[in-house]
C-alpha cells in the first residue's frame, strides 16, 4: 500500500472520529426553573474547562427556541428556556429534545438526547361545560346513553383513569377501560322516569387522572325527560296579510306568524317553515325563521314581475311522531321607479384602424327603459377621457364616432364607459363598457436590440451548429410584426457569406455551413436584414462580427533527433555518472496558440529504481542518483509531452538508456553505430555555406546601393533624418521622423502572435490588411498615413516579431525598408527579415505601396 493511500485512509478515519464522536443522553422534568442543571457536559465529554473554551463548543437545536445551553465557565449543561412537554411533544408518548454540541477546533459533532419527563400539570378537561341529553319517559330500565369524554394533555399515569357520578336515584355509570387507550363511561338508567314528577334531572360527571395528587375535571349533565306527543300545533290566524314595496331591502321583516301547542317539552317546541305548493317556491324571495315565525325579504321584489305573492306556511312540533298545522300568507307589492336604463349595441365596427379619420362611425347604440312616462326618458354620456364622441341621432338612439387621433402602439384597446340615466325620482342609471380595438398599420420598422453583434465561435465546430439567435422587436402587431431574417449580399475577401453561414428566416438562428480553422481564419463579418410582413414591408440592418476561438486540436510534435512513439531511440551513460548527469534533451512544438501550445514534459511508466528525472519545461532528461549494482543495464524511458489545452493532447517518445562501463565505451559505440545526427551535420554544413554566400552577396549589393545614395546631393539626403524608436508604457513601439511616425503594437498573450498595427483603435472585420500569401508577395493595397498607426497582418506565416524597425532606404522614392527579427514557432530558428515596400508612381509622398518582397538573412 502506497504512502498516499495510507494517508487518505488515516484522513478518513480522522474524519469519522471528528464528526461522529459520541451520543449523550440526559433527562429533565418539564416546567423546571431556568438555570436548572441537566448534567456536566465537560465531564461526560472528558474535557477540561480550558479545552472547552479553546474548542469553542456551542449548542445547536432544530427548534425555534434554544431550550438548553452550556455554561462555558462551569461546563454545566442547563435549562435556558421554559420546557413544556405538552407544547414540545403534543402527541408523543415519549418526548425527546435532540440537540447537537458542535466543536470548532478541531471540528466535531456530539449528539445530545434530552428526555423530557412529564409531570401532572394538567387536569382532565371536557369540551363542554354543560352536556344535555334527552330521554323519553317511557325509556326502559338498563338503557344506556354515551357520555362526553374528558381529555388530559398529560401522558401515561397522569392521564384520565376513571369517572364518577354525583349521587342520584335514577342513573349509574358503566366505565370501560381499554388498557393504554382512553377511558370512557356510559350513563345507565336504574329507575323508570316520570315527566310529571320530575321533567329535568341535573347530575355532575367527574373525570379523575392517575397523578399524585390526582386532578379532577367536571361537566354538568342535564337529562331532559321527554313527554309523549298527543297535541297538534294551532296557528293564531288562518290567513295573514302583508304589504311590501318593490326593491325592498334584503332582510326587511314582513310579519310574524305564531302558533301554540298544549304539550310540554319537546312535544311543545314548534318549528315554522314554508309549505311548497304549485310552481312558486317562496324560498327565492322570502325566508321564515324556524323558531320565531318571522318572515323576511331575501330576494329582489319586482312589481313588473309579480304584483302579489301567496305563500303557504306550516308549523310542526318536535314530538315523535311530529304533528303539523298549515296556514296562508298574502303579500301585496307596491310599484316604484326600479328599472334602470339598458344600453345595447346594435352594430359595431371593431377593430378601428389607427389611421382612421375623425368622425368615422364606430358603433350604433340604443337606450331602453322598462318604466313609462318620465321614468322612461333617458340621457347617455361618455364617462372619462377617450378619443371618441357620442352623437344623438333620434330620441334614445346614438352613434359612437372617432373624436381624435389613434395610435395602436400607445393604446391598442379602449374600454369606453357609457352612462345612461332616466328622469325618475330618484333617478336610476346604468353603465356599459364598449371595447374598441385599434387595428395596426405598418408604421414601425423592426429594431435590433444591439447596433453591433459580436459572436464568438470555437474552431472545429460541427457544420450546422447554431452559433447565435437574432432577436428583433417590432412595435406593430400581427403580420406587421412578423419578422423574417435574411443575409444581405455581402462578400468579404472574396468569400461569399452564403457559403459560410445560414440564417433561419423565421427564428433568426445563425448556423454554420462549414467548420472553421483558427489557424486559417480568425474573423469575418456579414450583415443581416430584418423585414416585417406589412404592406409595404419595412426593414432594418445589423452588422455581425464573428470571431473564431482557438481550440486545442493539434498534438505536440517531437523534433529531431528523436522520433515520435513507435520507434525506440538509444542513449548511453557511463556507470560512474553522478546525480544530475545529462542524458538527453527532448524538443517539441505545438501548432496551436496560447495555452494550447504551452508544453510540459513528463516521464511516463517509470521502471526500475526510478533512476531518471525530466525538466517539465526544458525537456532535459537527467539522472536522479548514482548507479548501483542492482540497477539494470538497459533502462527504457518513455517521455510524455503534454500541452496545456482542454482536453490536453500529448505525444510520446521512447529512449533506451544503456549503462556502459566508461566514457570510452560511449565513444566506441558512436563510432560503430551510425546515428541520424551525423548525416544531418554534413547537410547543415553545406546549407550554412550556401546561405552565407547568398547573404554576403546580398549585403554587398545593399552596401553598394547605400554608397550610391550617399553620393547624392546634401539637400536630397537631409530629408531623411535618423529614425528614433520610442517604447511606450502600453507595450507599443513608435518609429518617428520629421515627416512620419509609425507605431507598432505587439500581443503578449500567446506564443504565436502576429504583428498587427491598426489605423483605428479596433479595425472593422472587413478592413484591408496586408498579408503574405504562398508566393511571399503582398496582394493588398494599403496606405500608410502619417502620424497614425499602420497595420501589417501576417496571418499565414507563423512568425513572432519581437521588434519592427524602419531602416534607411537608399531609394526612398521607390522603396521603404523595414527590418524585423522573427522567431519561427515550428522550427524555433531565429531569422532576420528585410521587407521592401514598393511605392506607386502617383503617390510617392503618401507612402502608398502595392507590392513587397522579403529576404531571409542569417
Amino acid at each position: 500500500m502506497s504512502q498516499e493511500t495510507e494517508t487518505n485512509i488515516n484522513r478518513y478515519k480522522t474524519w469519522i472520529s471528528i464528526f461522529f464522536l459520541a451520543m449523550i443522553s440526559y433527562s429533565v422534568s418539564e416546567e423546571v426553573p431556568k438555570g436548572t442543571t441537566v448534567g456536566n457536559i465537560t465531564k461526560d465529554l472528558n474535557l477540561s474547562l480550558r479545552q472547552l473554551d479553546i474548542m469553542g463548543l456551542h449548542i445547536v437545536s432544530a427548534h425555534n427556541k434554544g431550550y438548553v445551553d452550556v455554561n462555558k465557565k462551569s461546563g454545566l449543561f442547563f435549562v435556558s428556556e421554559r420546557i413544556d412537554r405538552e407544547e414540545l411533544c403534543p402527541s408523543a408518548s415519549k418526548c425527546v429534545l435532540n440537540v447537537e454540541a458542535i466543536i470548532n477546533n478541531p471540528h466535531g459533532l456530539h449528539r445530545i438526547e434530552v428526555v423530557v419527563v412529564d409531570i401532572n400539570d394538567n387536569a382532565p378537561n371536557f369540551m363542554e361545560n354543560i352536556y344535555s341529553l334527552d330521554m323519553s319517559e317511557i325509556s326502559y330500565v338498563g338503557e344506556k346513553q354515551p357520555l362526553p369524554i374528558a381529555h388530559d394533555a398529560d401522558e401515561g399515569s397522569n392521564s384520565v383513569k376513571t369517572y364518577t357520578l354525583s349521587p342520584n336515584e335514577y342513573f349509574s355509570l358503566d366505565i370501560q377501560n381499554a388498557g393504554d387507550q382512553s377511558v370512557t363511561a356510559e350513563l345507565v338508567l336504574q329507575k323508570a322516569l316520570d315527566r310529571e314528577k320530575q321533567s329535568v334531572i341535573e347530575l355532575t360527571l367527574s373525570a379523575i387522572d392517575g397523578g399524585k395528587p390526582a386532578k379532577t375535571g367536571t361537566v354538568q349533565l342535564k337529562v331532559n325527560v321527554l313527554d309523549v306527543n298527543d297535541n297538534s300545533p294551532l296557528f293564531s290566524k288562518s290567513l295573514y296579510k302583508a304589504r311590501v314595496v318593490e326593491n325592498a331591502m334584503i332582510g326587511t321583516t314582513l310579519l310574524t306568524v305564531s302558533a301554540t301547542d298544549l304539550d310540554e317539552g319537546v312535544n311543545g317546541q314548534l318549528v315554522y317553515s314554508f309549505a311548497e305548493r304549485g310552481r312558486f317556491n317562496p324560498d327565492g324571495k322570502f325566508s321564515i325563521d324556524a323558531n320565531t315565525g318571522d318572515i323576511t325579504v331575501t330576494g329582489n321584489i319586482d312589481y313588473e314581475e309579480n304584483q302579489a305573492y301567496e305563500i303557504r306556511i306550516q308549523v310542526r312540533d318536535k314530538g315523535t311522531p311530529p304533528r303539523l298545522a298549515h296556514g296562508k300568507v298574502l303579500v301585496e307589492v307596491a310599484d316604484v321607479n326600479d328599472n334602470a336604463p339598458q344600453i345595447s349595441v346594435t352594430s359595431m365596427m371593431s377593430p378601428v384602424k389607427e389611421d382612421a379619420e375623425i368622425g368615422t362611425a364606430v358603433a350604433m347604440i340604443t337606450i331602453t327603459d322598462r318604466d313609462g312616462g318620465k321614468n322612461g326618458l333617458t340621457d347617455c354620456k361618455i364617462a372619462g377621457a377617450a378619443p371618441f364622441q357620442l352623437k344623438r341621432n333620434y330620441k334614445n338612439y346614438y352613434s359612437l364616432l372617432v373624436g381624435g387621433p389613434l395610435d395602436r402602439e400607445t393604446v391598442s384597446e379602449y374600454n369606453i364607459s357609457l352612462t345612461a340615466a332616466d328622469e325618475g325620482t330618484p333617478s336610476l342609471s346604468s353603465t356599459s363598457v364598449i371595447r374598441v380595438k385599434v387595428a395596426d398599420v405598418n408604421d414601425n420598422p423592426p429594431r435590433f436590440h444591439e447596433p453591433l453583434i459580436n459572436i464568438y465561435v470555437k474552431e472545429n465546430s460541427q457544420i450546422g451548429t447554431r452559433i447565435y439567435t437574432l432577436t428583433c422587436s417590432d412595435l406593430d402587431s400581427t403580420e406587421n410584426a412578423k419578422i423574417s431574417y435574411s443575409l444581405l449580399n455581402y462578400e468579404q475577401k472574396t468569400i461569399p457569406m452564403s457559403s459560410v453561414v445560414n440564417i433561419n428566416q423565421e427564428t433568426g438562428d445563425i448556423v454554420t455551413l462549414q467548420s472553421f480553422n483558427f489557424e486559417e481564419l480568425k474573423t469575418f463579418q456579414f450583415k443581416v436584414q430584418a423585414t416585417d410582413s406589412g404592406v409595404p414591408p419595412l426593414s432594418s440592418n445589423v452588422t455581425v462580427n464573428v470571431f473564431i476561438l482557438d481550440e486545442n486540436d493539434n498534438s505536440p510534435t517531437i523534433l529531431a533527433p528523436y522520433s515520435e512513439h513507435g520507434s525506440v531511440n538509444s542513449e548511453s551513460i557511463p556507470y560512474s555518472a553522478e546525480a544530475g548527469y545529462f542524458v538527453a534533451k527532448i524538443r517539441a512544438v505545438d501548432a496551436d496558440s496560447g495555452y494550447n501550445a504551452l508544453l510540459s514534459y513528463h516521464l511516463s511508466e517509470p521502471k526500475g529504481n526510478n533512476l531518471f528525472r525530466i525538466g517539465t519545461s526544458t525537456g532535459e532528461v537527467r539522472t536522479k542518483r548514482r548507479m548501483s549494482d542492482n540497477d539494470l543495464k538497459t533502462h527504457p524511458v518513455v517521455v510524455l509531452v503534454c500541452d496545456n489545452g482542454e482536453p490536453s493532447l500529448s505525444a510520446t517518445v521512447s529512449i533506451d538508456v544503456v549503462v556502459v562501463e566508461s566514457t570510452a565505451d560511449i565513444q566506441t559505440q558512436f563510432r560503430h553505430v551510425p546515428i541520424k545526427e551525423d548525416s544531418f551535420s554534413d547537410l547543415n554544413l553545406y546549407l550554412l555555406i550556401a546561405i552565407v554566400a547568398v547573404s554576403v552577396i546580398f549585403l554587398l549589393s545593399l552596401i553598394t546601393l547605400i554608397a550610391v545614395r550617399c553620393h547624392r546631393t546634401e539637400s536630397s539626403f537631409s530629408r531623411y533624418s535618423a529614425p528614433m524608436i520610442t517604447t511606450h508604457p502600453d507595450g507599443t513601439w513608435s518609429y518617428s521622423k520629421s515627416t512620419q511616425q509609425y507605431d507598432v503594437c505587439f500581443s503578449s498573450d500567446t506564443l504565436k502572435s502576429d504583428v498587427v498595427v491598426f489605423p483605428a483603435p479596433f479595425p472593422p472585420v472587413d478592413a484591408e490588411l496586408i498579408s503574405i500569401n504562398g508566393g511571399d508577395t503582398f496582394t493588398r493595397t494599403q496606405t500608410l498615413p502619417n502620424s497614425e498607426k499602420v497595420g501589417f497582418g501576417f496571418n499565414r506565416i507563423p512568425f513572432i516579431f519581437p521588434c519592427f524597425v524602419k531602416a534607411y532606404s537608399p531609394l526612398p522614392d521607390i522603396y521603404d525598408v523595414y527590418i524585423c527579427k522573427s522567431h519561427h514557432i515550428t522550427t524555433q530558428h531565429p531569422k532576420t527579415i528585410l521587407f521592401l515596400f514598393k511605392k506607386t508612381e502617383q503617390n510617392k509622398n503618401n507612402d502608398q505601396f502595392q507590392e513587397c518582397g522579403y529576404s531571409v538573412l542569417l
